[in-house]
């Protein structure tokens, strides 16, 4: 019955892609955008994003709620009419979309020959991040969530693997050997920090705790290197801004624990930076 249902969203996701592929990049994202803002409220617990937005402004008012989950679902639904246009992001027209602050960073970082991390969430199209960091000539290793879809997954991988970000590490123990493989061959690694993960550890979340994983902090004590916070905003429709912001080195005497709970404030002076950017609906404090 699982495969039923897979295969049906398989279906009309293709079909919406070629609607999309008709349109354009910049009306498909408007298009997408102003759907998802209708329909997504139907697939995802008002509840649950009502609580969890309030966990982070515990003061804010309907008006300003409201405001956010409807932005959150636009930029939600402009991602996935976006995915259609990745290649166009990377290296076509779309390009001159991206402004990027920081690139004497990634300068100085490859003029080194340093190996980092590079931590984030899934802010606006976040997606466009790792893109960038491998086109600008880092050496980079990219952790994933394989999707449950089995059918959509197949695409999702493709589209990474080819116009994202070559080497896609899955996520999981088997995952993190080859991330430990690439790590030996001086490749950096860029991943999400926002996830709910069973094998990570409680650390606090707009003081609440969460479920955190701790690849970040693993890979700081084993190799002592530095990370990089990247952050990304949808400035207007199509257009982005990508921060690179300054490395930071934490003393080897830090505890996993310690690492964990400041990166997760550095994730959320991002999310506070631009609410309505962030996905609220998935359930971080489960």
């Amino acid at each position: 019955m699982k495969n039923i249902k897979y295969l049906f969203q398989f279906f009309l996701i293709i079909f919406l892609f070629i609607i999309f592929k008709i349109l354009g990049a910049n009306l498909s994202s408007k298009f997408s955008g102003k759907i998802f803002e209708k329909i997504g409220p139907f697939f995802r617990s008002k509840k649950v994003i009502n609580s969890n937005i309030k966990k982070a402004f515990p003061d804010i008012n309907l008006e300003k709620l409201e405001n956010i989950k409807s932005q959150m679902w636009n930029n939600f639904g402009r991602i996935f009419a976006e995915y259609m246009f990745i290649k166009s992001f990377r290296s076509g027209n779309l390009n001159s979309q991206i402004s990027i602050e920081g690139k004497e960073i990634l300068e100085e970082i490859k003029k080194n020959n340093q190996q980092v991390i590079f931590i984030s969430g899934h802010l606006s199209n976040f997606e466009l991040m790792a893109m960038c960091l491998e086109k600008s000539g880092i050496h980079l290793a990219a952790i994933y969530r394989p999707l449950n879809n089995i059918y959509l997954n197949k695409i999702m991988e493709r589209i990474r693997k080819k116009y994202i970000c070559n080497k896609q590490i899955k996520k999981g123990i088997g995952g993190l050997k080859n991330l430990i493989q690439l790590k030996r061959k001086n490749y950096s690694t860029a991943l999400m920090i926002d996830q709910r993960v069973s094998e990570g550890i409680l650390s606090n979340f707009f003081n609440e705790k969460a479920l955190t994983t701790t690849i970040p902090a693993q890979l700081i004590k084993k190799f002592n290197i530095l990370v990089v916070p990247v952050y990304i905003e949808r400035i207007k429709d199509i257009s982005f801004k990508i921060t690179i912001n300054k490395p930071l080195m934490f003393p080897l005497d830090y505890s996993t624990q310690k690492i964990t709970d400041e990166l997760n404030k550095i994730l959320e002076d991002m999310i506070i930076k631009n609410p309505g950017q962030w996905i609220w609906s998935h359930n971080r404090w489960k």
